[in-house]
């Protein structure tokens, strides 16, 4: 079988763990993270590169969850697709029961996988769509205000990556937003599980 994967960056340690030596895989394609931020674009293209595979694979995995308008892709598309069924990808990394007791025993919490992480200062500021303002607001400036309603960052050990590393680029992001932070166990089983029901069908 052939499978192709197109998926956000933010997976990208975790899938690039979970896909390598797997001779199946034949086509690996990441996206920018914070699309989710522009629907109907983040819809568009993920089709157009899935429709794009046709004939160079037999099935795909898409590296991404519902992110307010991917539900339902996986049916529209011209080949065989599987995902992620939880709203965000936070919800992978946690499970979707443990992310909802995280926000709900602290609502103020800014969640850092190892993507995340990496991404820093510049990658929450894409998320919150603070790259879009005026060029004479600062929009670091924006986001310490923004983050006057956080009060955790919470760390989530997927078992990817360096982790001392990723430990100290946490506390950094952390440090510089003024926020408690915190370290919890998470995973990314529900892109395996995903993965795994996709070669089950073109078995």
């Amino acid at each position: 079988m052939r499978i192709g994967v197109i998926a956000c960056e933010i997976f990208k340690e975790e899938l690039d763990q979970l896909l390598e030596g797997d001779e199946d895989v034949v086509h690996l394609e990441y996206v920018e993270l914070a699309l989710h931020n522009e629907p109907e674009r983040l819809r568009d293209e993920v089709v157009k590169l899935a429709n794009s595979l046709v004939g160079k694979v037999d099935g795909l995995l898409l590296g991404y969850c519902y992110c307010q308008s991917l539900e339902g892709v996986p049916e529209v598309l011209e080949l065989p697709s599987e995902m992620v069924h939880t709203d965000d990808c936070i919800g992978v990394f946690l499970g979707p029961e443990r992310y909802e007791a995280e926000r709900s025993s602290c609502p103020g919490t800014w969640f850092n996988s190892p993507g995340w992480t990496r991404s820093g200062v510049d990658g929450a500021i894409k998320e919150l769509k603070l790259d879009m303002v005026a060029d004479k607001v600062d929009p670091r400036d924006l986001l310490r205000m923004m983050f006057d309603g956080y009060s955790r960052c919470l760390f989530i050990d997927t078992g990817v990556g360096d982790l001392t590393e990723l430990r100290r680029l946490s506390q950094d992001f952390a440090d510089e937003m003024v926020l408690e932070h915190e370290e919890t166990k998470g995973g990314y089983e529900l892109l395996k599980t995903a993965l795994d029901k996709l070669k089950d069908r073109l078995s």
